[in-house]
């Protein structure tokens, strides 16, 4: 028996992810749709002895192609032709939902309708007369509760016993579509043509909303109570920093950091005595057994120590989208953005940038006008990535014990606040065309589901362990021959050495700043290829790493900095002008290349090259210099 193929769609915050996580689980594959940077997700499951394909369509209003997702959505129904396709719809919206429903069926597409979110529809005082509906439409309609697994896999019955070629859209729909075909013949303007056509969908959508749904009057919902506090006003603005405040706390201090401690210990207790043992025991050679030791190990391990915490923060930004309070993020922060030169849908990509600058530097392609796109694109770099994390926590772990969480959030907010200032720069200067307009719709406040929360986190940071397990490894391979090789071949002291050269050319142009050592700018350069590998060369090259330090006893820290060339190296003030470097300077090689792809030229990778790092050096050298004369050096 043949496979079955499954589609799901329906608007952005119906639940049809939940809904695909808990048919699919860990079953599925992320990838892109070709040309764009949507996620593709596709899982495959076996009921009643048929395998069933399903794809997670992204959400979307309308297929009118006018962004990346109606894009993909309209493209998607022009070249394929799944077997089931099912159409998710938030009960407690559904008048708004039915607006896609109706121009998926104008478009011949036999729909099974799904409303999802019963519960909520019933707490609002929405009741839907299914068979009404069902008859309404000449289609069959199902209903599910998102979060509950038992719901949701009632449907995989209907995918197995659904016939959708004995479904034929009902007389209104029928008489729908007439009318439509007379609007598209009518020689009108297009522009009137569309008017109208969206007038007769909204009539549609108001006789199926008489005869099937009833509302009755419902007091102040859930969510327009805390609305009036988390998404108006001052207060709103202090909410917002006190939530994401308590996220660092959490990431950097009470979670994050003990089980990154855990992996710390089992790197430098465990893993590292059982190789050279074993490499002893061996008889391997001396070089070989530094490379592992001193290279491989010394480099990724200090990478792979920063992935709970990364993963601990991406867990609690997810379940902050999960609620749907990342979309008040971008509300409250679009008066913010506009007095920046941008329009309040340029928060989106930059909010992606706390992940990766690669996928948030191509995620502009859905902003509206070119000015908004090139201004985005050349400010993403300066928002606090991923790979940034470890550069950060490394040394606010050594250098400020006590205040890790304090020095994290204010990086966090230095990369936010140096966006918006240089976004306002760049408007008033080289792109000073007019803004474009802002519409976002805010979805009501619930309780996310779980599993759903652990594969978005676990989506979003997979690429960090990828980059540790391919990228720097490479990187530590390359690090460790050049730190012990020169020209007259492998040396015992690392200041003779290749990367010793390279630093030391590096170097003096950050005397200024206070951190004018060699290892200090061969860490730079090495962060030009791969941000994670500053941490990677650091632990080569000072043999110290985040859990070289106990976070919660400053005088342990000052005497394990004391004896290390580390501790030398730098002071609080300088080591805090490093990790404002290495915040605000070039992004990485990989984010580059994006740049020049999606800014269509090399002078603009040039131009993001040679301005973030003269933004850096600048705003770096102030930190450095005012510290001095504010008496903190």
């Amino acid at each position: 028996m043949s496979a079955l193929s499954v589609a799901l769609t329906g608007n952005p915050n119906t639940g049809k992810s939940t809904i695909f996580n808990e048919l699919t689980g860990a079953r599925q594959k992320i990838g892109n749709w070709p040309g764009v940077t949507v996620d593709k997700k596709v899982g495959v499951i076996e009921h009643n002895g048929r395998k069933i394909s399903v794809i997670d369509l992204p959400g979307t209003y309308s297929i009118n192609a006018r962004s990346q997702e109606e894009q993909v959505v309209s493209d998607y129904f022009k070249t394929n032709k799944p077997d089931i396709v099912v159409n998710i719809i938030d009960a407690s919206n559904i008048s708004r939902n039915l607006f896609l429903t109706v121009q998926l069926m104008e478009n011949g597409i036999p729909l099974i309708l799904n409303l999802n979110m019963m519960d909520e529809a019933e707490r609002h005082g929405i009741k839907i007369d299914m068979k009404k509906l069902e008859d309404a439409f000449g289609m069959p309609v199902t209903n599910t509760v998102g979060r509950s697994n038992k719901s949701v896999r009632k449907l995989l019955d209907v995918f197995t016993n659904a016939v959708m070629t004995n479904y034929k859209p009902s007389k209104l729909i029928n008489e729908h579509i007439e009318r439509v075909r007379n609007l598209e013949r009518s020689g009108l303007a297009p522009a009137k043509v569309d008017e109208e056509i969206i007038a007769a969908r909204y009539d549609l959508i108001d006789k199926i909303m008489a005869s099937a749904v009833t509302v009755s009057a419902a007091g102040k919902t859930l969510t327009e109570k805390l609305d009036s506090y988390l998404a108006n006003g001052v207060t709103s603005i202090i909410l917002m920093i006190a939530i994401f405040y308590l996220m660092f706390q959490i990431s950097f201090n009470w979670i994050g950091q003990p089980l990154a401690d855990i992996v710390g210990e089992f790197f430098d207790e465990t893993l590292v005595p059982w190789a050279a043992e074993s490499m002893e025991a061996a008889g391997v050679e001396g070089w070989m057994q530094s490379l592992v030791s001193d290279g491989i190990i010394a480099g990724v391990g200090a990478v792979i120590n920063f992935v709970p915490l990364i993963f601990t923060l991406f867990i609690i930004l997810s379940f902050l989208d999960g609620t749907g309070y990342m979309a008040r993020v971008a509300f409250i922060m679009d008066p913010i953005m506009r007095r920046a030169g941008l329009s309040g849908k340029s928060i989106m990509p930059l909010m992606m940038g706390f992940g990766c600058a690669v996928p948030a530097i191509m995620a502009n392609r859905a902003l509206d006008t070119h000015k908004d796109r090139m201004i985005s694109i050349f400010v993403t770099p300066f928002i606090t990535c991923n790979a940034k994390v470890p550069i950060i926590a490394l040394f606010a772990a050594m250098f400020f014990p006590d205040n890790v969480a304090n020095v994290v959030f204010a990086m966090y907010f230095l990369g936010i606040i140096t966006a918006i200032v240089m976004a306002k720069v760049l408007s008033s200067t080289m792109f000073t065309e007019r803004q474009s307009t802002f519409l976002l719709e805010l979805p009501p406040y619930r309780l996310p589901d779980i599993k759903t929360v652990l594969l978005e986190a676990w989506d979003k940071g997979k690429g960090y362990l990828i980059k540790a397990g391919t990228i720097i490894f490479a990187m530590s391979v390359i690090i460790w021959f050049l730190s012990n090789f020169n020209s007259d071949g492998m040396t015992e002291d690392m200041d003779t050495s290749y990367l010793a050269s390279i630093g030391s050319t590096t170097s003096v142009l950050f005397a200024p700043q206070g951190f004018d050592t060699w290892e200090a700018g061969a860490s730079v350069v090495t962060g030009i290829l791969a941000k994670e590998a500053v941490v990677s060369t650091m632990g080569i090259l000072y043999g110290v790493d985040e859990d070289s330090v106990d976070t919660d006893d400053a005088e342990g820290t000052a005497e394990v900095l004391n004896a290390t060339s580390m501790g030398s190296a730098f002071t609080p003030l300088s080591a805090l002008a490093f990790m404002v470097f290495s915040l605000l300077y070039s992004p990485c090689m990989t984010a580059l290349g994006t740049v020049k792809k999606e800014a269509q030229g090399f002078k603009w990778m040039a131009f993001v090259f040679f301005y973030t790092t003269a933004v850096a050096w600048v705003v770096s050298l102030i930190v450095y210099q005012g510290g001095r004369l504010l008496g903190f050096e």
